[in-house]
């Protein structure tokens, strides 16, 4: 902004950062000021809406627009609380003092007053009316009367009619309750009803009244409901009725009905139980029958009771059955589980013979046999020795038999005697052969005995009863006579009684 000439003083001062400039006529000069622009009056900011323009040398700023509510200022946009005590912009009166709370303040009465006074706002003492200032001063059926300082409280009078009676607080008249206070004159056996001030007397349910004695009598409603009232059974109770069922049953849940009793519930069978109607029935399961009690069951010993014969050997009872035992050795038991069958030692190659002995097996065990020749014998088979040259001077072994054969037989101990059992003669036989067959050795007991059947044939017989089993060894000797020589023949028989077969 230029100014325009004036005198020029005796020194040229600078003014807002800018000197002075020749361009006047000489003793003056031209004078140049900067002045600042007001964007936020003049509108050419840019803040939005929602700012604040604020002017600063040379520019502007855009501040957020910040609104306090009251009781607080904008400071360095935060709204901070304004302390009126200390403004001293509060309107507490001479007898009170200022309190500051946040946003606001409070007066406090300097000067306290006695009880039943308060304080107004210049600070003069005042009664307080405690009947409309306190919720319920008084109890009911009393008035509040205030006075200086404090209030009494004066009681109402009510007047009742009969059969009312004035309230705790007597405010009001209320029912007399003659049943509760027991102020009626209901007889015995009567129930007292409260009515509005008065009172009924009524029989209690399951009486009626009976007029000429004017009282209360049981209704025997079995009698009365016959057949109506329960399922089965109907029992008269003072003032009331029981209804009951008979065995096997028990009563509903509507105290009534009759329900089938499932008496299995309550195990009183030892094994197995069915329900019926009514009643119930126990039964065993199969090995055991019903003792005469109906309810416990016992074992049946099959092997005593049996009949027939179970098992071949052996039965052993068991709970509920039974079992079949063999002989517990050289035996096993056969797959119909009944017979035992024989265990042949001699195949299976479980015995305990050496190599010179021969196993012979048997009904439950074997036995070793040894075959050997005696002197002057050799061996033509593995039962049969036969004689050989005898020395010239040697009678007894000429005299000896030709041949000596071992047999084997077995029989059990059930044997029907008398038992042929051996048979011996000439092989072939020829017109005119007789023969002389003897036990020379090993029928010391006498079990065996020899019978000849004709001329050419002999028979050994087992005798006698043999209980047990039982091993023998005997020595036939049948002597040939044929063309006027004799020849002897032995045969060395093993007997074997084993038991019975199983």
């Amino acid at each position: 902004l230029r100014l325009g000439c004036c005198p020029a003083p005796a020194t040229r001062p600078r003014i807002s950062g800018r000197r002075w400039m020749d361009g006047c006529m000489d003793g003056w000069m031209d004078i140049f000021l900067i002045i600042n622009v007001d964007e936020c009056m003049t509108g050419a900011h840019s803040c939005k809406p929602s700012q604040r323009c604020v002017n600063t040398v040379g520019s502007f700023v855009c501040e957020l627009q910040v609104t306090c509510p009251a009781g607080y200022q904008l400071r360095n946009s935060l709204c901070e609380d304004i302390d009126e005590c200390t403004m001293r912009t509060h309107n507490c009166g001479m007898g009170f003092v200022c309190e500051n709370t946040v946003g606001s303040f409070l007066c406090n009465p300097k000067q306290k007053c006695i009880s039943g006074f308060t304080q107004d706002s210049h600070g003069n003492c005042i009664d307080i009316n405690e009947c409309s200032s306190l919720s319920e001063p008084c109890s009911s059926g009393f008035n509040c009367i205030n006075t200086v300082g404090s209030y009494t409280c004066q009681k109402k009078i009510v007047m009742c009619s009969h059969g009312y009676h004035a309230s705790p607080d007597g405010a009001k008249c209320v029912d007399t309750d003659e049943c509760q206070m027991e102020t009626h004159r209901c007889g015995a056996g009567q129930i007292c009803h409260n009515l509005p001030g008065s009172y009924r007397c009524d029989c209690q349910t399951g009486y009626q009244y009976n007029a000429l004695r004017k009282v209360c009598t049981d209704v025997n409603e079995c009698w009365r409901y016959s057949g109506r009232l329960c399922a089965q059974k109907c029992e008269n109770t003072p003032g009331s009725y029981r209804c009951s069922c008979t065995a096997g049953f028990s009563l509903a849940f509507d105290g009534k009905n009759c329900e089938d009793t499932n008496e299995c519930e309550q195990n009183p069978c030892s094994q197995e139980c069915a329900n019926i109607y009514g009643s119930y029935q126990c039964y065993c399961r199969p090995g055991y029958y019903l003792k005469d009690d109906g309810h416990t069951c016992e074992d049946i010993d099959e092997c005593s009771q049996s009949i027939g014969n179970l098992c071949a050997f052996q039965c052993v009872n068991t709970a509920g059955s039974y079992q079949c035992a063999c002989p517990p050795h050289g035996y096993v038991m056969a797959a119909n589980g009944r017979t035992c069958k024989d265990i042949d030692e001699c195949t299976a190659g479980t015995h305990n013979c050496s190599t010179r002995q021969t196993c012979y097996n048997l009904q439950g065990g074997f036995r070793c046999l040894s075959f050997d020749c005696p002197q002057h014998y050799k061996k033509v088979s593995n039962t049969r020795c036969e004689r050989i040259n005898c020395p010239a001077s040697s009678l007894d072994c000429k005299n000896s038999p030709l041949w000596i054969t071992y047999y084997q037989l077995t029989y059990e101990t059930n044997i029907i005697i008398p038992a042929q059992i051996f048979r011996i003669g000439p092989n072939p036989a020829y017109s005119g052969d007789h023969i002389v067959i003897s036990i020379t050795k090993g029928n010391e007991e006498g079990y065996f005995s020899t019978r000849k059947l004709n001329s050419f044939t002999g028979a050994v017989y087992l005798q006698r009863k043999v209980r047990e089993p039982k091993d023998f060894l005997i020595d036939v000797e049948m002597k040939l006579l044929r063309q006027g020589t004799f020849t002897s023949f032995l045969a060395k028989i093993h007997v074997f009684i084993t038991p019975s077969t199983m």
